[in-house]
């Protein structure tokens, strides 16, 4: 009787495939194994302290909260260290997208350092919304570095009673 592989022994199965008996406790690994890995001679391997990390820089991603009234849906960001003329706030019925950035002021050497925590650099966030929002209403307001964003709701319930006028007396 064949001894179960590890999967076997792990899963309770009771198939066996090519690949379970790597994992047996007996397995030899060698050049003659089926299942080994061959090595690409012309396979060039890029170690990390050779990545080029010159390239574009990726945004920071700005936390937020969001949550809803009955009115409207709220959307606050800590955004000190940025003037509030430099934000960017893109509104559309379903999404909002904040960009900004904040500039380092350096007054230390790197070397000089014992924490470094603070994000500096652009950042930027989108949010989807959970219901539509009347664009047009909606408001933005910064105070001792915290950004409010206020997005009125659509009142889909809403209904107004259309006149319809006539045009038969002109001609």
């Amino acid at each position: 009787m064949k001894k179960p592989s590890f999967l076997e022994r792990l899963t309770g199965g009771a198939q066996a495939d090519d690949y379970d008996r790597i994992l047996d406790e007996d397995h030899q690994f060698g050049e003659d194994d089926d299942l080994a890995v061959q090595d690409d001679p012309e396979e060039e391997e890029v170690w990390e302290d050779e990545v080029d990390t010159r390239g574009p820089a990726q945004d920071g991603e700005l936390p937020v909260d969001m949550y809803q009234t009955d009115e409207s849906i709220v959307i606050r960001a800590l955004v000190a260290g940025v003037s509030p003329t430099e934000l960017e706030i893109s509104i559309t019925r379903d999404m909002v997208t904040i960009r900004g950035v904040r500039e380092e002021y350096q007054e230390a050497h790197d070397d000089g350092y014992f924490h470094r925590e603070l994000f500096w650099g652009s950042f930027s966030r989108t949010l989807l919304l959970p219901e539509e929002v009347a664009i047009d209403e909606a408001e933005a307001q910064e105070k001792h570095g915290l950004l409010e964003i206020k997005l009125p709701k659509l009142d889909k319930h809403r209904s107004t009673q259309l006149k319809v006028r006539s045009n038969a007396g002109h001609k």
